[in-house]
């Protein structure tokens, strides 16, 4: 019998740990789980030159490739998600199934992210304790904490939207989104939805952004059930 894979995308800042509980449920479920650090994150050096989405999407098939994964289901988080969708646009023969769980695709221009690549050199002097308050809790941001290669790759994901290509996506697909997500916002989920053929809604009342990290065995649940 074929292994059944599941490859799962964190988001940005985050690493393979946070998604440890939400393996475990999965792989309750007879599946096997994959999370690998992307490169910049966890135990994963950075890059040395400013990778675009399209660059870590390589990384994710090169990756594949040295696992021997012929077909897998594939899960992306956030930042995540747009290696994820952009991965089933290119090889979509190797996607079962995909998973996108709060996705960040549409890149708007909006005056919170005008604030922070603006005031981005000024906090640079300032210790990454207070960037940390600045940016996750007063401007709801995934800016990196940390200057050089990273901080231009953001610059770079941030600024691509890949919406406009959703509709080309033919990759079986289920949408996974915390009603109140404050990074992600929920009226994205139903642009998405609405831009996929086919794809599902699935909406988690009372969460946020993290589902991992707040309702692991939630959102294993609904994976599960519709793989």
């Amino acid at each position: 019998m074929e292994e059944k894979i599941i490859l799962i995308l964190h988001g940005w800042g985050s690493s393979s740990q946070r998604w440890v509980n939400v393996k475990s449920y999965l792989e309750k479920g007879g599946f096997r789980v994959n999370i690998p650090d992307l490169p910049g994150f966890g135990e994963s050096p950075p890059p040395k030159d400013a990778w675009s989405i399209d660059n870590y999407v390589e990384w994710a098939r090169t990756y594949c490739e040295r696992q021997n994964f012929s077909q897998i289901f594939l899960l992306g988080h956030s930042f995540g998600g747009a290696i994820a969708v952009k991965f089933a646009l290119k090889y979509p023969e190797k996607i079962i199934k995909m998973f996108l769980v709060a996705p960040a695709l549409i890149r708007v221009k909006t005056l919170k992210k005008k604030i922070i690549n603006k005031t981005a050199k000024f906090f640079s002097f300032l210790p990454n304790s207070t960037k940390k308050v600045i940016y996750g809790s007063v401007l709801k941001s995934d800016y990196p904490l940390k200057a050089g290669t990273m901080r231009d790759i953001f610059q770079r994901v941030i600024a691509e939207d890949v919406s406009p290509r959703l509709s080309e996506i033919q990759t079986p697909t289920i949408i996974i989104w915390g009603k109140n997500d404050d990074v992600t916002p929920l009226k994205d989920a139903y642009l998405i939805n609405k831009k996929i053929h086919g794809s599902k809604l699935i909406i988690i009342e009372n969460q946020g952004h993290d589902l991992n990290r707040k309702v692991p065995e939630l959102l294993a649940e609904k994976v599960l059930e519709n793989l």
